[in-house]
């Protein structure tokens, strides 16, 4: 769909979708609003200084910006714009992986930014839950793990690799059965991507409030942390960067002081502290936009602060959301209405 020349193959980029989504790349159109909303529905990149990662144009964020303003519904745009001119992680769907990756890598290259990848396939995927799902097999995130690669190339891109899938080897949600493939399918994810030029790699560890680093740093290990740029904690969680930050320190120094990076997309006002404790996690009412992404971190071993899950989305069927990874119109103004 996309060739190598990034800006030079625009015109031919803006006569196609990424898998029937408006994915535009940078020129396509007067910055990925809605042309007859006005200029005030524009969204452009941040400072590359401090935030060095693609905000794209025409994301769901951005679209909603546009009809709220083309609706003349002026409060609630500016509110969805705190989401709509951040850069978000970019999920990588199970059918054509090879496309998507391309697409938004050389979308974010055409900007001069880093595109952010989350791969979310792993077989047997969040024991059945809200988001459950994944590769059909273990041949089948090979061959999807090798179609994102396929797409990536040589541009840059940092990559989020599997929220949650060695943290549920540790929790006893996955199981035993599968322990040993998960293992290999990880390591063999790691690898592959980090043989790209401009590919950085963080192994997702879990997050501030399901248990101790001593249960997770071996695991890690296994799946195959040494050759990762670092971990990921807190991805589509709410624990604050404050508690977030003391996990990873502490998960850190465990492994030879890998470098980490945090999701800040909810974190604002910390977790929910009341309701069944099970279920604290998916769409508690009450929280906040977290610090924005950036590379300006309090802490040398934290990377970026990072907005990997799609604030607006729901977590699933609970608390009269949508199915996971759908917006929620609702729940978005809530997040940023309550973000300081």
């Amino acid at each position: 769909m996309y060739d190598n020349r990034g800006a030079r193959s625009s015109a031919r980029a803006c006569a196609a979708a990424v898998l029937g989504a408006a994915l535009l790349l940078a020129g396509c159109s007067s910055g990925g609003g809605d042309r007859n909303a006005g200029p005030d529905t524009r969204i452009t990149q941040q400072p590359k200084a401090t935030d060095p990662f693609w905000v794209n144009p025409d994301g769901t964020a951005a679209r909603r910006l546009a009809a709220y303003a083309k609706a003349g519904k002026t409060s609630q745009a500016e509110q969805i714009r705190k989401i709509a001119e951040q850069p978000v992680g970019e999920w990588i769907g199970p059918e054509n992986p090879e496309q998507e990756a391309r697409g938004f890598t050389e979308a974010a290259e055409t900007s001069d930014r880093t595109a952010l990848l989350v791969l979310y396939n792993i077989p047997h995927r969040d024991c059945g839950q809200y988001s459950q799902g994944g590769a059909a097999d273990g041949n089948a995130y090979r061959a999807w793990i090798d179609g994102v690669a396929r797409g990536i190339q040589d541009r840059p891109a940092i990559v989020i690799l599997e929220p949650d899938a060695v943290l549920h080897l540790v929790d006893g949600c996955t199981p035993a059965q599968f322990h040993e493939e998960r293992y290999d399918l990880l390591k063999g994810a790691v690898t592959k991507l980090k043989s790209l030029k401009n590919t950085k790699v963080y192994l997702d560890a879990g997050n501030a409030g399901w248990g101790h680093p001593d249960q997770i740093f071996q695991p890690l290990r296994q799946a195959g942390l040494d050759r990762a740029d670092g971990f990921s904690v807190n991805v589509s969680n709410f624990y604050s960067t404050q508690d977030s930050l003391a996990y990873g320190k502490q998960l850190s120094a465990k492994v030879g002081d890998r470098h980490f990076v945090i999701d800040t997309s909810r974190n604002g006002n910390g977790p929910a502290t009341s309701g069944d404790p099970s279920q604290r996690w998916c769409n508690p009412p009450g929280r906040a936009l977290g610090q924005a992404p950036t590379t300006r971190t309090s802490d040398p071993l934290v990377d970026a602060y990072l907005w990997v899950k799609r604030p607006g989305e729901s977590d699933g069927t609970c608390k009269g959301g949508p199915k996971a990874g759908q917006w929620w119109a609702s729940y978005a103004l809530a997040l940023a209405e309550n973000s300081k």
